[in-house]
């Protein structure tokens, strides 16, 4: 269960050997998180996370392996991550996703698939899970991380951002569908995060690093806030540029592409 000062003690992460999942588990483990399970496909990288947690703070960290690119084994992973709490499950976050290169892979249907299963079919299957075990038990939250990139795609980005369009979409109903089941659910919307998975991209306008989107979502953990917005001003950005005429957004987007 969550401590007097609403501070979750037990997480799961999912893509716990992330740039910004690792910078959101330490900040969780600083701030009492005491057992912690990350689940990832790289065993090595969950090692140096695992390190990390209990450096941090964390007494038990545990981890699982598994691969997004196949959604059939969202719920055996999840069942998974839960039993390694053995007990109430205070936060799950979902930190799934790959951006992938639009020009090789928009003419390849395998590797569309398998961006597509990575950035929305395996979350949402495991999210079905989460869904089923945190409503049984009847307390928890979900951190859920999507993209600006979902709030109004791009030519440039359009199968990332149509995937993360569709997770986003999807995690806004299954809010709703929570109330008054004694869980919550709390999208994060990053923008261009300085990482391993944006290496070599070029930087637009406020650009920010992993510490700070960690920052960012630590706060809005604390304050229960919906949707969190990672640099905050791209809340109000966005608020117009998604009602921007398409020929004007095009160019907009270009310029900043090109």
């Amino acid at each position: 269960m969550e401590n007097a000062f609403g501070q979750p003690q037990s997480v799961i992460v999912f893509a716990g050997s992330s740039d910004i999942a690792r910078a959101l588990t330490k900040r969780l483990c600083a701030a009492r998180a005491h057992t912690v399970v990350l689940a990832g496909r790289n065993e090595q990288l969950l090692d140096e996370a695992r390190s990390e947690a209990l450096s941090y703070g964390a007494r038990q960290v545990n981890a699982v392996i598994f691969d997004a690119r196949d959604p059939s084994n969202a719920e055996r992973v999840v069942n998974e991550s839960f039993e390694k709490v053995n007990g109430t499950v205070d936060l799950v976050v979902i930190a799934v996703g790959q951006l992938g290169d639009q020009e090789q892979f928009e003419n390849d249907a395998t590797l569309v698939g398998d961006m597509m299963s990575v950035n929305f079919t395996w979350p949402v299957a495991a999210l079905a899970q989460i869904r089923n075990l945190m409503v049984r038990q009847g307390s928890g939250r979900i951190v859920v991380l999507s993209s600006v990139a979902a709030v109004r795609v791009r030519r440039a980005k359009y199968l990332y951002g149509g995937a993360k369009a569709g997770l986003d979409r999807l995690c806004v109903g299954l809010a709703d569908s929570l109330e008054g089941t004694g869980v919550s659910l709390q999208l994060v919307r990053p923008g261009h995060v300085r990482s391993k998975m944006t290496i070599g991209a070029k930087e637009p306008p406020f650009a920010t690093d992993v510490d700070d989107v960690a920052d960012d979502v630590m706060k809005g953990l604390a304050e229960r806030t919906p949707i969190i917005w990672s640099p905050p001003i791209l809340r109000y950005l966005f608020f117009v540029l998604r009602h921007l005429p398409a020929p004007l957004w095009r160019k907009v987007t270009d310029e900043v592409d090109r």
